[in-house]
């Protein structure tokens, strides 16, 4: 594993959580883990509560863009050391091959983006979703993944999407 350790973000739409996260983990993890995201059928467009989110946090949005994961299953991809998926579904897809195997792990969330009702309603789903991750990505920065046996970082992985 470099030094540096590779981590995809999935979800469906690549909107809101994957975002989310990758944003989460470049920021908190800077130095250690390179973040990226992407859907399985993503919807073209960052969702406007998590760029709003995002930038209340100070996090810079401009180049944040909903992408497939086809993206990272090319010959010159980015090194892939996980690959996680923040959605209730994607963990079911068939996903493409990864270059160099990398470990798997699902940390399910629920979607902030399908919550209905009022914009406050919205904005306190986004809140919610932000935290979870927050959590489980500290977590994941917490774990010595360059010393640990893989079966015994695999069992912490998901243990930190229980």
């Amino acid at each position: 594993m470099a030094d540096d350790s590779g981590v995809l973000f999935l979800c469906t739409g690549n909107s809101a959580r994957s975002i989310l996260a990758e944003c989460l983990l470049r920021r908190l993890g800077e130095g250690r883990f390179r973040a990226y995201s992407a859907g399985s059928r993503p919807v073209g467009q960052v969702n406007p509560f998590a760029i709003e989110l995002l930038q209340r946090h100070g996090f810079e949005t401009t180049e944040l863009r909903s992408k497939s994961w086809d993206e990272f299953a090319q010959p010159h991809s980015p090194d892939l050391d996980f690959v996680l998926t923040v959605c209730g579904s994607a963990d079911q897809e068939v996903c493409p091959v990864w270059t160099g195997a990398p470990m798997r792990a699902h940390w399910g969330i629920s979607d902030p983006a399908a919550v209905q009702g009022s914009a406050a309603d919205k904005r306190a789903a986004f809140a919610k979703a932000y935290a979870l991750l927050m959590t489980r990505i500290e977590a994941l920065i917490e774990l010595p993944v360059h010393t640990m046996e893989r079966a015994v970082l695999q069992r912490a992985l998901e243990d930190i999407g229980r």
